[in-house]
C-alpha cells in the first residue's frame, strides 16, 4: 500500500493531491517506466498510472508490505474491497 503525492496544474492554480492504494503493477525500465495503483472510491474501483521520473510526482511514501506471489496483482480487480487486503510481511 502506498501513498502518492503528485502535483495538479489547473490553469495558473498548482495543488498536491493523495492517491492511496495497492500497486498492482510496474511496467518497463530506466525514463519510461510506470507504475499503477488501485483504490477503492465511493465502491468504485480506481486506477492511476504515474511514471516513476514525472515532475509532477512529490513523493511516494509505503504505508505497508504486502506478501503476494504474484507479479502483475489484475486478479484484484475482480475482488471485493473485504477481500483485496493483502497478508502484510512479517519483519
Amino acid at each position: 500500500t502506498v501513498k502518492v503525492y503528485f502535483r495538479i496544474v489547473e490553469g495558473e492554480n498548482e495543488r498536491t493531491q493523495v492517491f492511496n492504494g495497492i500497486v498492482i503493477k510496474t511496467k518497463g525500465s530506466g525514463i519510461g517506466a510506470t507504475f499503477t495503483v488501485r483504490q477503492i472510491f465511493h465502491g468504485v474501483g480506481v486506477e492511476r498510472t504515474f511514471p516513476y521520473h514525472s515532475p509532477l510526482l512529490e513523493k511516494v511514501e509505503t504505508v505497508a508490505h504486502g506478501h503476494v506471489r504474484r507479479a502483475k496483482l489484475y486478479y484484484l480487480r475482480g475482488l471485493s474491497r473485504k477481500k483485496t487486503r493483502l497478508k502484510l510481511k512479517s519483519s
